[in-house]
């Protein structure tokens, strides 16, 4: 696929990592990817350190929406530019998706409620349900 944009909520986060770092250690791999995390708070996104180098690759937008955080300004400099404070909703999901090069290729994974959320999102945006997989 020419872009992947990964829905994960919480715990979500662990079958996105394989995919990429597989991405991101093939040299040859131009797939360009957008992940976006959702987390109730700061302290409660998974494998930071991880995420911050993964994010550096040219080809990799990371995005966090922490739902119980209340204001950006208390995060550190480094996460407030791509960091949404709220719930991913509709408005937020087809702002990512705008901003993708391409149509991309969307893998969801979270709890139930969560999933069918984004696939209700997904396609009031126009994606189509064989443009996603869900874990």
């Amino acid at each position: 696929h020419g872009e992947l944009l990964m829905l994960a909520s919480g715990t979500g986060l662990a079958p996105m990592l394989p995919i990429l770092q597989s991405i991101t250690d093939d040299e040859e791999d131009e797939t360009f990817v957008t992940l976006v995390g959702c987390f109730c708070t700061f302290e409660k996104i998974y494998l930071k350190p991880l995420l911050q180098d993964l994010a550096r690759y040219w080809n990799v937008r990371i995005f966090y929406v922490l739902s119980q955080e209340t204001s950006k300004e208390s995060l550190p400099w480094s996460y407030q530019e791509n960091t949404y404070i709220g719930r991913l909703n509709e408005d937020l999901l087809r702002t990512v998706i705008n901003s993708c090069r391409r149509n991309p290729f969307v893998l969801i994974c979270g709890s139930s409620a969560f999933t069918e959320d984004m696939n209700r999102y997904l396609k009031a945006a126009g994606i189509e349900e064989d443009s996603c997989f869900v874990f």
